[in-house]
C-alpha cells in the first residue's frame, strides 16, 4: 500500500467510524430540560464532538492497522 493509498483509506475508515460514534450519548435538548429559544428542539444539548473525535481517530487507527495487516502481510 502506497502512502497515498494509506492515507485515502484511512481517510475513509475515519469518516465511517465518526458517523457511527456520532449518535452515542447525545440527549436532545427537549429530553435535557427548557429548550433555548430559536433551536430546534431535537438540537443535541451536549453533544461532545472532541471526546467523539478522539474516539474516532482511536477506532480508526485500530481498524486501519488491521487493514494495513492484511494488505501487507496476506498478500491481498
Amino acid at each position: 500500500m502506497t502512502l497515498t493509498g494509506g492515507l485515502a483509506v484511512y481517510f475513509v475508515i475515519w469518516w465511517t467510524v465518526l458517523f457511527a460514534v456520532l449518535p452515542f450519548g447525545v440527549h436532545s435538548q427537549a429530553e435535557a430540560g427548557p429548550v433555548s429559544d430559536g433551536t430546534d428542539p431535537g438540537a443535541p444539548q451536549a453533544p461532545a464532538l472532541a471526546r467523539k473525535a478522539l474516539i474516532t481517530t482511536v477506532v480508526a487507527t485500530v481498524v486501519f492497522a488491521g487493514v494495513w495487516y492484511v494488505w501487507s502481510f496476506l498478500d491481498l
